[in-house]
């Protein structure tokens, strides 16, 4: 497993769909990951510390978690398949543990919230360098390694 931070989040210049984008602490390997509109607008808004009037779905989450007393001591991006990722969120009080099935966008919302650690299985980034090698893929994949770090700006809806 490889410790990675959220670096920001872009919009995929060919689909339009929103990319969270993971980075281990030396930028040498990142991981897009293509995740939902909500999602992006949740993590972007913790991103930015962006006051809430109201605790939105991961606020909740986050609550519900520390008023049962439990913390989460990571997450992790466990899996590729079908070009679907998958994650689990590891949830401890004292001696329990529970190991929760969760979409990655959900679990990196939470822990950014929880200011927990976010691991990737070195193989999800192996796997996510050959999904739909095509053009378009190659270009984004070039976009990414070259953006400089603190160049995402704002995610906007």
């Amino acid at each position: 497993m490889l410790q990675m931070k959220v670096s920001g989040i872009a919009l995929d210049p060919f689909t339009n769909t929103p990319i969270v984008i993971l980075k281990d602490s030396t930028n040498e390997k990142t991981l897009p990951i293509w995740i939902g509109f909500m999602e992006a607008s949740s993590i972007a808004m913790e991103l930015e510390k962006t006051p809430r009037i109201r605790p939105i779905t991961h606020d909740l989450v986050k609550n519900l978690i520390e008023k049962l007393g439990f913390l989460v001591s990571k997450i992790e991006v466990t899996d590729l398949r079908d070009d679907t990722f998958y994650a689990s969120m590891h949830l401890k009080r004292e001696a329990e543990e529970y190991i929760l099935d969760a979409r990655p966008s959900d679990a990196i919302a939470i822990a950014l919230r929880c200011d927990s650690p976010i691991f990737v299985n070195e193989e999800v980034i192996e796997k996510s360098k050959s999904i739909d090698i095509d053009e378009d893929k190659q270009k984004l994949n070039k976009l990414l390694d070259d953006l400089p770090e603190g160049d995402f700006g704002k995610y906007k809806m």
